[in-house]
């Protein structure tokens, strides 16, 4: 059984500048990726994070695979995902450039399995990775959720257009 539309147009090779550029139309919040891999703390910024399950509790988020930081918060079986406020551009590029300190001036403290929980992230959600599927140029990486909580402070920082910002509600 096919569905209605299936195999109507074919697949186009899609040029990835022009789908950065179209998609970047969409908001993204920013969160930073914490493990620990032989004994000291890894990190990268991610703008692709999303709840996948409440029963069981997974989130998901997709490395890029060109990333040097992946394979070793991969290896370490475990990580924590750091949700920045919208006053962390800072944090943000400072987990955004390969080969930076990332931990040098930041402050954080393990989480239930020894992640590094930001104590900027106005949340965090410390997981066991549970599955990777390879996913075109990326990865899917899922965690099942250990524990996690929310800090009271700003709205999230948010990714849209090239551009940070912060997100106002309407009242």
């Amino acid at each position: 059984m096919s569905l209605p539309g299936s195999g109507a147009v074919p697949p186009r090779e899609i040029d990835p500048d022009t789908m950065r550029k179209v998609l970047g139309h969409y908001p993204t919040g920013v969160v930073v990726v914490t493990a620990v891999h032989g004994g000291e703390p890894v990190g990268m910024a991610v703008g692709s994070f999303t709840s996948v399950s409440l029963r069981p509790a997974l989130v998901g988020f997709f490395p890029d695979s060109s990333s040097t930081t992946w394979p070793r918060i991969r290896e370490a079986g475990a990580f924590c995902v750091n949700v920045l406020g919208e006053d962390h551009q800072d944090v943000c590029r400072l987990f955004a450039t390969r080969g930076a300190d990332k931990f040098g001036a930041l402050s954080w403290e393990p989480g239930p399995t020894g992640s590094p929980v930001l104590r900027q992230a106005i949340s965090w959600i410390d997981c066991t990775l549970e599955n990777v599927q390879e996913a075109g140029d990326h990865f899917l990486a899922l965690g099942r959720v250990v524990d996690l909580s929310a800090r009271s402070g700003g709205g999230p920082l948010i990714f849209y257009r090239g551009g940070y910002g912060g997100l106002r509600l309407a009242s």
